[in-house]
Formats: structure tokens, sequence, C-alpha cells
């Protein structure tokens, strides 16, 4: 988390005041009639002049969208395995930055001090002003090979998004969003010239579950078959909840709509623990996780993850060759031990092509298929 210039657990009416100052005329919406109606994601909120969309931090200001811009909340360097990406440059540093605000509630959110810092008083605010040349320079210094938008939901700060990766882009960084994946065609057309890499929470297979949480499956589901058009890497990831999501034909559902859509799209199925509001729910083990791994296998693909109990969830860590079974990139947790991808992106042994970014772009050809 990078410093912070400014400091604040006040009322959040407070805090949205504060950000405010921290806006830019937004790209992503329209009018209509005497509202606005704003498409950075799924809700398409209609907005009356002065009040605010789902997310709390795009909002209506003399006819015009007002939309985030110039600071951070979370600055971090990370490995890349930690977004999760697997099949991206294995162990490379990402320079993660985030905003603030989401367009869900999630009772378990793990980032709730900044995705609901709008929504929730509990919550404390951190944030620092920063323009996107600074954080290239910050990404050079920690030897970061991507520029990553997280922590908060990225799709609602689309346009400081864009500015950042403009300027990574051209300091040769490849760019890309954590998301839940509540999109809109407008927006990831908006982002496509800059977007390599996308990975996107799919959180349940029920929609009532998704309503739950603030949004819809069918969005999600657009979202990613979107992303599949776009020829945008994608990487999946389900958070199993015990009690939530954890059945085996829920669990079997979401492993057979990503397969039908491509064999080869990485599912990472991680670990839950009580957090935020969701605290009656038990901790996910490790015998949980192998079976939903074992599932999303049965279903045909080819690229399945268990996560966040390093050690645990043997051979689910490691990358391994679908048609001659070599493992070709171990990891335990976050940590890459060994990595036998060939620059090409194939397996040393058979030759096979291995899908993902294995090369920072200028090097050599990606084998970016998915």
């Amino acid at each position: 988390m990078a410093t912070a210039l400014h400091s604040s657990a006040a009322p959040a009416v407070t805090v949205a005041s504060l950000l405010d100052r921290h806006t830019v005329e937004g790209v992503l919406w329209r009018r209509e009639g005497e509202r606005i109606r704003c498409v950075a994601c799924g809700h398409r909120c209609l907005i009356a002049e002065g009040k605010r969309g789902v997310c709390k931090v795009r909002f209506n200001q003399g006819g015009r969208l007002r939309a985030p811009y110039g600071y951070v909340a979370g600055l971090a360097s990370d490995p890349v395995e930690k977004k999760p990406f697997f099949h991206v440059l294995p162990g490379s540093a990402a320079l993660t930055f985030g905003m603030l605000g989401c367009d869900l509630h999630c009772a378990y959110c793990q980032n709730w001090f900044t995705s609901q810092s709008l929504r929730d008083p509990a919550s404390t605010t951190d944030y620092r002003a920063a323009t996107p040349e600074q954080l290239t320079s910050a990404a050079r210094r920690s030897g970061a090979r991507l520029m990553i938008s997280s922590y908060n939901e990225p799709l609602i700060t689309a346009e400081w998004a864009a500015a950042v990766f403009a300027s990574a882009k051209k300091a040769g960084l490849i760019c890309g969003f954590v998301s839940n994946g509540n999109g809109t065609p407008e927006v990831l057309d908006y982002l496509a010239p800059w977007l390599s890499v996308f990975k996107v929470d799919l959180k349940s297979f029920n929609d009532r579950h998704y309503r739950s949480l603030g949004g819809t499956l069918d969005t999600v589901l657009n979202t990613i078959r979107q992303l599949q058009q776009r020829r945008i890497w994608l990487e999946v990831l389900t958070l199993l909840v015990p009690g939530f999501n954890d059945d085996s034909q829920e669990l079997r559902d979401i492993a057979r709509f990503l397969a039908g859509l491509s064999v080869d799209i990485p599912w990472h199925i991680t670990a839950f623990h009580p957090d935020y509001k969701m605290r009656e729910n038990r901790q996910t083990t490790a015998a949980d996780l192998l079976r939903a791994a074992e599932i999303g296998a049965a279903e045909g693909l080819r690229y399945v993850y268990a996560g966040n109990l390093p050690g645990q969830v043997d051979p689910w860590e490691d990358t391994r060759c679908p048609a001659c079974g070599l493992t070709l990139v171990r990891r335990r947790g976050f940590q890459v031990l060994s990595c036998q991808v060939t620059p090409a992106g194939q397996c040393p042994k058979c030759r096979t092509n291995i899908p993902g970014l294995w090369t920072a772009p200028g090097v050599n050809p990606e084998n970016k298929t998915n």
C-alpha cells in the first residue's frame, strides 16, 4: 500500500466529497433526456443531476459524468501469480494499482476497506495523488513487467486505467485487469487498445447468489464471452465458499461453461476464509479445493489450479502439458520453482503449444490463444 497523503475514517459522504476533487469528465457515458447513462459497468446507471451511480464514485455534475482520476489507494509490486495469472510471464513482478469503490457489495470481500469505502463507514480510506507517468516510473524502478489495475473494481475507474495503461504500454509493460467481470461491450471496446490480460472473478453460477452480491450472472458470463471474442488473454477465478457456491453441480456448470468457450481457459479455484460480513461460513479446506479441481478437469479443462493453500493441493498448483503430461511450471503458492515453457510457448518435450503470454512484447512472438 502506498504511503497516504490523506487518511480519513470520516463518514462516507465526507470521503466522497474529498474524492470528488480527483475526477475528470468521463468518456463512458451518454445523455438520455435530462439524465445521463453510465456504461462503465453492467449496471448501466441512469443518473440524474447531482446523483451518483451504484458504484458511488461516478456522478452527474452539470449534466456530464465525472469519473475518478489522478490518485491511487493501493500500490504494490506483486508476483504475477498473486493476481492470479499463471500463464503470463511466470515469476514476473506486476505493479498493481487501485482506487476506491466497487459496483458490487460482496459480503465476503477481502478488499472491503477499499472497495466498500464509500458505503461502509467502518472502512478506512487512504489515498495519494498520482500521475500515469509516476506509476510507470515506479513500475520500471521495481523491475515489473506488468501493470495491473486491481484492489477495487477497475471497470468503474476505466478512464484512469486507460491513462495509466497508455503510459505503461509505451514503456513496454503488459497491461491488465483483475475484475469482477460486471462489464459492458462499451467499456471493453474502450480498454481493448491497452488491455492484454484480464482475470475475471466468476463468483457463482447461480443468479440468485449473484444478485445477493449486487450483480447478475448473465452480465459476467457475457463479459467472459466478449473477452474471448476480443482475444484478450483470460483467466478465471472462483473463490470457493462452503455453503455458498461449492455445490458439485454448480462447479460442474462453471467448468462446462468455460470448456464450452475454450478448454484452454485457466480456471483458478481458491480458498475462502471468513471475512468482512460473511463469518458464519466455514473456511475452505484442501479437500474442498481438490474436489473442485477434479471436477474442472473431468469436464475437459486443461489448466485447472487450486490456490491459497500452498503445498496442500499438489499437483494442482503446477502447469502440466496436456499432451505428454510433463510438468512445465512448478509452483508453491506465489513462488515459481521452475519453468520449462519455451520462449515460443511450447512444451520442450513434445512441442505442444501452451496457451498464454510467455515472453514480453518485442522479445518473441506471444503464443496467446485461449
